[in-house]
């Protein structure tokens, strides 16, 4: 296991400790959206087997690009692996000690499969929570075959709409293993930070009705799919995406989608769609020109959440209200992985998605379907309990005024909500800068800790005119009053650099990235010095 990151040992060991402490049962592995968990699996099947040589494996999944990709990183680490692949999908039929297979062409096939000691479930959080389906009846049948099978799910959102999670009753799985975090990963460089904007247009969602906790799908598309609303979208998007070089949307449909990308290439933008129908062959030219960037734009109906590996992606556009945290996760997760000259992921939320389930760091899991208080309230003149949609007692007439709309709001990293870095200053510098682009003179500092780091750098434009210039006038003399730097009367910028250059640096900052740029959210002197921050 020499060539895993430390989380992915971590994993590994975490689950073997798991089964030692608990002779029964089956455990979650909770990995996050690009984490690897395929690499995970190949090492787990190479450990298992090399521990134990008698050990069969079946791993199912309900995908053939996993199946691929699972196989493909398995071979790469064990190039004599005992693997079959059973998927029409995928074209082959074969059993061995380790079998990886697509559960609609195995799920009657508990005989010719065998006995098995480990299945590993990908995308686990697919598997019912009540007896039925197809993985629980499998289950079920390799059960009777092997009484002590046991069964790891690996999922990145270990949930369900209308149950909570994957281990409350009924449930097939006993723990949760969490090895790490999204927000881990992202401060390790494991994974490319979000962005998120509150777009101009937003959907109204007021009147739709849910089955089975999400919106209906029909519903949801003559609501979303309009001329209007997609003009007023496409061009935010193109808008908003100008310094973006791949794109990843997200739509309420498949005509919603095929609309989405006609606009697009109205607009001189390459766009295509995949959907559900889309033949193997042109899914995967398509996917291929998009990776090479010959294709900017791809939209899709729910068909790409898991499964794709396009690293570049670094803009999504959420089209496609969900109340499923679920869905929102795996959307967003398409964006988190490393591409080479990307900074982050830019997430569009015309959806109102991030608001509904929070930061991707810290996502509110569905409750259980008829849990929780229920939703009333009382009458203010007689006292009469109501359901929370009633707008007239139906005891005194009493008329509720309309409820005011919620003030929607979002910051650039609202969809991280990444704690700030701190570095420790042991110097820092100002400069006299003047902006390329806009010709605007202005103020910029850099914080220094060390030899080797490279600088936390911020810009105050303090020529700026309005509020942005009035905020960095007021910045810049809190800092030199923190400093103990004498400026009062300095109004050319070179000189007071020099002297604020000169002054004492803040023991601490602390930032956030925001792109390729430092946003600094606060500098902490040392309390011999100023007993101050700013």
């Amino acid at each position: 296991m020499a060539n895993l990151r430390p989380y992915q040992h971590r994993t590994i060991t975490q689950l073997y400790d798991w089964f030692e402490r608990n002779p029964t049962g089956n455990p979650c592995v909770v990995l996050p959206t690009g984490s690897g968990k395929s690499h995970v699996i190949a090492h787990l099947c190479h450990d298992m087997l090399t521990t134990w040589p008698d050990t069969r494996v079946l791993m199912l999944t309900h995908q053939k690009e996993l199946i691929e990709q699972n196989a493909e990183k398995l071979l790469g680490v064990w190039p004599d692996a005992p693997l079959g692949i059973y998927s029409a999908s995928v074209g082959r039929k074969d059993l061995d000690q380790i079998t990886f297979a697509g559960i609609q062409s195995v799920r009657r096939q508990a005989k010719a499969i065998g006995h098995i000691d480990v299945t590993i479930i990908d995308e686990c959080h697919l598997v019912s929570h009540h007896d039925t389906g197809s993985y629980r009846k499998l289950l079920a049948e390799l059960k009777v075959i092997n009484p002590a099978l046991r069964v790891v799910g690996l999922t990145a959102t270990p949930y369900r709409l209308g149950h909570g999670l994957i281990t409350d009753e009924p449930a097939i799985f006993s723990a949760l293993i969490e090895p790490t975090s999204v927000l881990d990963l992202v401060q390790a460089n494991y994974l490319s930070p979000l962005r998120s904007k509150l777009t101009n247009y937003h959907y109204e969602l007021d009147g739709l009705h849910k089955r089975g906790g999400d919106y209906i799908e029909k519903e949801l598309a003559e609501r979303i799919n309009t001329d209007g609303q997609n003009v007023e979208v496409v061009d935010e998007i193109i808008n908003r995406g100008r310094d973006r070089r791949s794109w990843l949307i997200f739509c309420s449909g498949v005509d919603h989608s095929y609309a989405v990308a006609s606009r697009l290439r109205d607009r001189g933008i390459s766009a295509e769609t995949i959907t559900g129908e889309t033949p193997k062959a042109t899914r995967e030219t398509l996917l291929r020109d998009f990776r090479a960037g010959r294709l900017r734009a791809l939209t899709n109906a729910n068909c790409l959440t898991t499964g794709v590996d396009v690293p570049g992606i670094d803009l999504i556009a959420l089209l496609r209200p969900t109340a499923s945290p679920g869905l929102y996760v795996q959307m967003v997760g398409r964006g988190m992985r490393l591409a080479e000259g990307k900074a982050d992921c830019l997430v569009l939320d015309f959806a109102g998605a991030v608001k509904a389930h929070g930061p991707i760091t810290d996502v509110r899991p569905p409750g259980k379907a008829g849990q929780g208080e229920a939703p009333l309230k009382s009458c203010p003149e007689c006292n009469e309990l109501l359901h929370l949609s009633v707008m007239k007692c139906t005891a005194c007439g009493y008329e509720f005024p309309p409820p005011p709309k919620p003030k929607l709001s979002l910051h650039d990293d609202e969809i991280m909500r990444i704690a700030p870095f701190q570095m420790r200053v042991t110097d820092w510098r100002w400069d006299r800068h003047v902006s390329r682009t806009s010709g605007i003179e202005m103020l910029r500092i850099s914080y220094y800790s060390g030899l080797t780091n490279d600088p936390v750098r911020e810009y105050m434009p303090v020529r700026h005119e309005g509020y942005a210039g009035r905020k960095a006038v007021e910045t810049v003399a809190i800092l030199a009053r923190s400093a103990g730097a004498d400026v009062f009367e300095i109004d050319d910028l070179a000189e007071l650099a020099k002297v604020l250059s000169r002054s004492t640096p803040p023991t601490i900052v602390e930032y956030k990235r925001d792109g390729k740029f430092h946003r600094v959210v606060r500098r902490i002197w040392n309390v011999t010095a100023t007993s101050s921050a700013a």
